[in-house]
């Protein structure tokens, strides 16, 4: 049966304890690295028919949550420093609540794939219309709307699950 439980298993028997190995580079403890790697594995089997190269792309999946892991932990500390500081009263809109917003604004564009996001970024900080955009980018008018449009969903969609102080 394809896709079927014995399939997944060969896949995680073949590659589980590489991919382990890859994410504790990233995470904390090897309980974390297998977290990651559970989360990124599901990922990836939902749509690895679309990949060119499954297994490649089963490895980035893999680099990707560990990365969102380890940034996740970093906001968290940060968190909870401002918070432990008598002086910060617990408020995250002073400089260091600030700097992890726009860091988190920054990964999430980051995330967004690069035709995306750069019709976004010359529409919203650089003012561009869509017929400029479409030049710049040697597109149609239609094709960077629609990429702002496909860049504004995501985007709201990934604001949406990560909490921004």
């Amino acid at each position: 049966m394809a896709g079927g439980p014995d399939e997944w298993e060969a896949w995680l028997d073949r590659h589980g304890a590489t991919l382990v190995l890859l994410a504790r580079q990233r995470v904390a403890s090897r309980a974390d690295a297998e977290d990651v790697v559970q989360e990124a594995f599901v990922r990836f089997w939902r749509s690895r028919h679309r990949a060119n190269d499954p297994t490649a792309y089963l490895y980035t999946c893999v680099q990707h949550c560990a990365l969102n892991w380890q940034r996740s932990r970093e906001r968290r500390s940060r968190r909870e420093e401002v918070a432990a500081r008598p002086e910060a009263e617990g408020s995250l809109t002073g400089p260091l609540g600030q700097e992890e917003r726009r860091e988190t604004i920054e990964a999430i564009l980051r995330s967004l794939p690069e035709t995306q996001r750069e019709v976004l970024v010359m529409k919203v900080w650089g003012g561009l219309s869509f017929p400029q955009i479409a030049e710049a980018v040697q597109i149609s008018v239609n094709t960077a709307a629609s990429r702002y449009r496909y860049a504004l969903a995501k985007l709201r969609e990934r604001l949406a699950e990560e909490p921004i102080p």
